[in-house]
């Protein structure tokens, strides 16, 4: 198939995909059914730079960007994403994450760029985490522009728009107050002037006295100031600047979560009385913890993407985030081995598929298309059966040691994926299988069946292949002597009383990867817990 001809396959079967992201991206392509005339398609994230990135930001930033690629890979159009950070926004209260607390305190309300950087590395707090954002979206490799509000406030790129904003006062106005509170309301304004006198951020009423000239007036400490709001003199309030800024910037693609979903509809309008068109987009749903809590960063109740990369892969979790964008999920450490195996699982297939089975594998958006080929000998959850019973003081090079017997040709140079995995099962298991360890001891007949497993293993060659193991444990499941209902709970008995586990691996490509011996001294533990 040449090359053009794969393209017009692809495009052919990605305007029918129900795959989420080229569900989006048909949005666009309505749109601009070429692309948007004389200018890329923008997409943009935004980031409030009050604390530092976090998986929130991973999320929306890696949402957008499956977004994008299914959009170019309709239409070819040329796009961008823009990452931008509003750090004009005042600092409303000091983080509990970060040190030099009280002086952080004597700049309440100032713009974060106004802000002395706690950790005394850069020109402003908000200059610190700026760099670490950009740090953060490097390091994943996401190609993104990065903007900053003050930048563009303080450099007159705002000043049309806010010029917009100023003649359409009213009508912003209207559509805002009725969603306030009567208490807000009365102080309410949609432009917020920076104070000459404190260099604060202002939450007082404003007149607008000559919307050309950008001059409003408000009182400030008791007097009574005009001042123009052009270049750097005021910032919006969140909702209008969200939409002053798809109007400036032209956005065309925004996602949000679902609890702005009234966000998103205020400031549609607000882009709409602009004279503007608000972009598409789809507000997904949150992340809950592992009590069926949403997560917050006030509450520390979260997962960190340190975290989730000390247990699990990277693209793990960008399979994880891909999953069911509108549907509440757990976002703890308990998901990440699942993810790691269906993650693998998903690529393994890859090759194998028709293009449209390939579109919809959601490993085709986490690599853009160019998923790697390569696939592992051996599944994670396999590795943490076998890292939780060699016990807490296992090192690499013993789990090498296992391996090689198990695959003799895999090393750590060849396999690097697999070289991380193991770093991360002795982690996991270190942090949570270990001190949690508990085999029962064999029920009766569960004893009978383990001793006629060591049996047949006995008998076998210490190289026997897992399939052939795999067999004799099934046999031994199925025969009515031994007073199994179900084979699957010959299968617990043997994960309870040998791995200390409730669920566990194929039984025969975990004895194949631990050793017939070893496995053997496994079963003769677990008969020795037997009572007399």
């Amino acid at each position: 198939m040449t090359q053009e001809h794969s393209s017009t396959a692809l495009r052919d079967a990605a305007m029918v995909s129900k795959a989420w992201p080229y569900e989006e991206a048909r949005k666009l392509l309505k749109r601009y059914p070429q692309g948007k005339a004389g200018a890329p398609v923008l997409f943009e994230t935004g980031y409030g730079p009050s604390g530092l990135p976090h998986i929130g930001t991973f999320n929306e930033v890696l949402r957008t960007t499956m977004v994008r690629h299914a959009y170019e890979e309709l239409t070819g159009a040329p796009t961008r994403l823009v990452a931008f950070s509003d750090d004009m926004d005042g600092l409303r209260k000091v983080p509990d994450n970060v040190p030099n607390q009280e002086m952080l305190a004597a700049h309440l309300g100032k713009p974060l760029t106004q802000v002395p950087d706690p950790f005394g590395e850069y020109e402003s707090f908000a200059h610190h985490n700026n760099a670490m954002l950009r740090t953060f979206l490097d390091r994943y490799g996401f190609d993104y522009e990065f903007v900053s509000s003050t930048e563009q406030y303080r450099g007159g790129h705002f000043d049309d728009a806010l010029r917009g904003v100023l003649r359409h006062y009213q009508a912003i106005m209207d559509i805002m107050l009725p969603t306030l509170r009567k208490e807000r309301q009365a102080t309410y304004a949609a432009v917020l002037p920076i104070s000459r006198k404190s260099g604060v951020v202002l939450q007082v009423p404003v007149t607008v006295v000559d919307a050309e000239a950008g001059i409003v007036r408000f009182e400030d400490e008791g007097e009574t100031v005009e001042q123009c709001i052009l270049s750097g003199g005021a910032k919006l309030q969140w909702k209008v600047d969200w939409a002053m800024r798809w109007v400036a910037l032209g956005v065309d693609y925004e996602m949000a979560g679902k609890d702005l979903i009234d966000s998103v509809t205020q400031s549609s309008r607000i882009a709409r009385a602009l004279g503007g068109r608000p972009p598409e987009g789809f507000n997904y749903e949150m992340f809950l913890d592992e009590k069926g809590e949403k997560i917050s960063k006030s509450k520390g109740n979260g997962l960190s993407i340190e975290q989730w990369l000390t247990y699990g892969s990277e693209e793990s979790l960008a399979f994880y985030i891909y999953r069911e964008p509108k549907a509440a999920k757990s976002l703890h450490i308990g998901v990440i081995p699942r993810a790691v195996d269906d993650y693998e699982q998903f690529r393994g297939n890859y090759a194998g598929q028709d293009i449209a089975r390939k579109l919809g594998n959601p490993v085709h958006h986490i690599h853009g298309g160019a998923v790697p080929e390569d696939t592992l000998p051996v599944t994670y959850g396999l590795l943490l059966n076998l890292v939780g019973v060699m016990g807490a003081d296992a090192t690499e090079a013993q789990v090498w040691a296992y391996l090689r017997n198990y695959a003799p040709d895999v090393t750590a140079q060849d396999y690097p994926r697999l070289a991380g995995l193991v770093r991360n099962a002795l982690a996991y298991s270190r942090d949570f299988i270990a001190p949690t360890l508990q085999r029962r001891a064999p029920e009766a007949h569960e004893a009978m069946a383990l001793r006629e497993l060591d049996a047949q293993l006995a008998a076998l060659p210490e190289d026997a292949t897992a399939e052939e193991i795999q067999t004799l444990v099934y046999e031994i499941g199925k025969d009515p002597h031994y007073g199994f209902t179900q084979l699957r709970d010959w299968f617990k008995a043997l994960y309870e009383t040998l791995l200390g586990a409730e669920q566990g691996p194929r039984m025969g490509s975990f004895i194949a990867l631990y050793g017939i011996e070893n496995s053997r001294k496994l079963i003769a533990q677990a008969l020795d817990a037997v009572p007399a």
